[in-house]
């Protein structure tokens, strides 16, 4: 048992010190020799969970969405708490942050995959539910929505990134929000709908997430 405990705790420093390296360089100017020293293990303790930099890129990847949030009374407002939360953490949670850097890279993506249809499936799931209570309005096609959603929220926290470090994503997604769910939810449900912009940090501190742990 601590064997495998111990395994489990070089899993997660593997991936979370490549987390660290992916967010701050990218995947191609990223080297396993930084990714070692980030992470603190040897190179035999990270071949023996991953056997390239392609996997570890997958294994970050993979658990962009472990951490679910509560339901709602309102399914819409889970979809805005998605959104919310993760511009909030964003910022410090390497994982989400390596995971939104892999994810736009052109190249490295063609290797090792993408996020978005990860996400892209979760609000699928979210919308679909949010139609058939009449959440929506009656023409929305959920998957077409969860496209556009993931698409807009990508977007936008490129831009905040290059332009503000992430320092205003929160506000430009509770603004992206704000003008996109009018063409998404019904009248009576959008009035109801908290998208302020310190919406995620709330709903953080409330459920005391940390950042993601493999």
């Amino acid at each position: 048992m601590a064997q495998q405990e111990r395994a489990v705790r070089t899993r997660r420093a593997v991936l979370e010190g490549a987390a660290e390296v992916f967010a701050e360089q990218g995947y191609s100017a990223a080297t396993v020799a930084d990714i070692l020293k980030s992470a603190g293990v040897t190179k035999g303790a990270l071949y023996f969970h991953f056997d390239s930099k392609e996997a570890l890129a997958r294994g970050i990847l993979d658990v962009q969405t472990d951490q679910r949030l509560p339901t709602r009374e309102i399914k819409l407002q889970e979809l805005v708490d998605v959104a919310m939360t993760v511009a909030n953490r964003l910022g410090h949670d390497p994982i989400l942050r390596a995971g939104a850097r892999l994810s736009s890279d052109p190249i490295g993506r063609k290797h090792y995959g993408s996020a978005w249809p990860i996400w892209v499936d979760l609000l699928t799931e979210i919308l679909t539910e949010a139609l058939r209570r009449g959440e929506t309005l009656a023409d929305v096609a959920p998957r077409e929505v969860a496209e556009l959603v993931v698409g807009a929220f990508n977007g936008v926290q490129l831009y905040s990134h290059l332009e503000t470090d992430l320092q205003d994503v929160e506000y430009r997604v509770s603004l992206l929000l704000k003008y996109l769910l009018p063409s998404i939810a019904a009248p009576a449900i959008l009035v109801r709908l908290d998208m302020a912009p310190d919406r995620g940090a709330r709903v953080v501190d409330e459920e005391g997430l940390a950042p993601v742990m493999i």
